[in-house]
């Protein structure tokens, strides 16, 4: 792809007294010609200017540097004759395509996208990631342009801490519709995704212990840690979260649960301790923190209503764009119990990072305009073809591995034999393919038993390459007993 400025006056930095200087910091001899030729074969040798750079034309060049542009024509020619430029009539002064390091043979290089090095996967199971190939690139963009042509004009100042009102606005509308969420805009904040919510929620509750699933992800762990708190885990079963031992733990200030769709083991909490959490919140002052991560994907019956609903004076709502959307975006919301908006804000006020106004108009746009539920239903019904898709797979090909947590979210777990999730997860590297197995995300405080599994998701992969995933998983998965 041409790398290029923005107008054809282009910007150039070249030092040409730092590049070989004399002894008066003037340019070293064979004068202003010269260091402009080792500044220009500096900047190629170096990568600073990439194969295909288009440059400044002698005039402009010239005028920048202050020179006469008989000294940059005569640079360029030489430079030209040796191989580092090419000159073409009608698209002016380029890098070489093939200008590669003469005398350095370790130049700089543009880093490889992700996926695409050496050791990389081609294939890609592991859990947390939407298929961002889906992003509705065409209605986001059209969102923004109508969100730019009205936003005032203070928006392109800096951001009150708990976001643009326009967004908190139509969000407190949008929750309460779809999710049941009793939400108000002035309780709503706008963080730059999950991980900040979560430190600034530790950080505002002050010091104590945060009870965590004891499958969970380990780096919410960490932040929790950081801010100050400590962990204590709540085991897990086919109901969910076990609420009832909140009642039994001493100095807890809150939980962080999975309600909905328990991540990773794809279970919903059950009615009843769904119950019992918030009665515990009710009864020591404490808080239920509800990581909804993928509530709006659900399949095979009416979806779950937010635990916030319960309780909105104890229950934080925890919601991000990142599984519906594209984690890109870096946008987040937490819906607060009266009593924690401002000691939040009080957090966030001292240096955390705000959000992008611009990207908060567009999805204000976005949603208000109906784009959002309409690219929900058709993410809805992708995945769930691509579940069915792994359902059947495993039907046919593999029907002694169980699998469950498939009424809801992007991720699926396959029971796996006692013993043997490590050496799948290794053996799946060699099918090209990257797997996480359950055991990955066991809390090691938890005395939660041993359960072998993977954690696939039919989310990440985009259509086009899904039915190969599929192969290289169904390869990797061990023969059935006997077989």
């Amino acid at each position: 792809m041409e790398n290029s400025w923005a107008t054809f006056g282009r910007d150039l930095h070249l030092d040409l007294t730092g590049t070989g200087t004399g002894t008066e910091g003037g340019p070293r001899p064979g004068g202003l010609r010269a260091a402009l030729l080792r500044a220009l074969r500096d900047a190629v040798r170096s990568g600073r200017l990439a194969p295909g750079t288009r440059l400044p034309s002698s005039r402009s060049l010239a005028a920048d540097l202050g020179i006469a542009r008989n000294t940059v024509a005569d640079a360029y020619a030489e430079l030209v004759a040796e191989g580092w430029l090419s000159a073409r009539q009608g698209s002016g002064t380029r890098v070489a395509e093939r200008a590669l390091p003469r005398t350095t043979p370790t130049a700089r290089r543009a880093p490889a996208p992700p996926g695409s090095g050496p050791g990389r996967p081609r294939f890609d199971l592991t859990p947390g990631t939407p298929d961002v190939s889906a992003f509705p690139r065409t209605a986001w963009l059209a969102a923004a342009r109508r969100a730019l042509a009205t936003a005032p004009s203070e928006a392109f100042g800096y951001s009150p801490p708990a976001g643009r009102p326009e967004l908190r606005t139509v969000l407190a509308d949008y929750l309460a519709r779809a999710r049941g969420v009793h939400a108000d805009p002035d309780r709503i904040v706008i963080c730059t995704g999950f991980m900040q919510s979560l430190a600034l929620l530790a950080r505002a509750l002050g010091p104590g212990r945060l009870a965590t699933e004891s499958y969970s992800l380990g780096f919410h762990r960490d932040v929790i840690t950081r801010a100050g708190l400590h962990t204590v885990p709540l085991l897990i079963d086919e109901h969910g979260a076990r609420t009832e031992q909140l009642a039994a733990l001493d100095d807890v200030r809150a939980a962080l649960l999975t309600p909905a769709h328990q991540f990773p083991t794809g279970v919903p909490l059950h009615p009843d301790r769904r119950a019992a959490a918030v009665n515990w919140a009710r009864a020591t002052g404490g808080y239920i923190l509800e990581d909804d991560y993928d509530g709006e994907f659900r399949y095979d019956r009416q979806r779950i209503g937010a635990l916030q609903g319960l309780d909105p004076d104890h229950v934080v709502y925890l919601g991000t764009a990142s599984k519906s959307l594209a984690p890109a975006l870096r946008l987040a919301w937490m819906v607060l119990p009266d009593r924690l908006v401002e000691p939040v804000l009080a957090v966030k006020r001292c240096g955390e990072w705000a959000s992008g106004a611009l990207e908060q108009l567009t999805l204000a746009e976005f949603i208000s305009s109906g784009g959002y539920d309409r690219h929900l239903r058709g993410m809805r019904q992708r995945y769930r073809r691509r579940r069915d898709q792994l359902v059947a797979a495993l039907a046919e090909r593999a029907p002694h591995v169980h699998i469950s947590g498939i009424a809801a979210g992007l991720h699926a777990l396959l029971e796996l034999p006692p013993g043997t999730e490590q050496s799948i997860v290794q053996a799946a590297r060699w099918q090209d393919l990257a797997l996480s197995g359950l055991n990955y995300f066991r809390d090691p405080a938890a005395p939660q038993p041993v359960r072998d599994a993977l954690v696939v998701t039919y989310g990440r992969p985009p259509d086009h390459a899904f039915g190969s995933v599929l192969d290289a998983l169904i390869r990797t998965l061990p023969p059935a007993p006997g077989a």
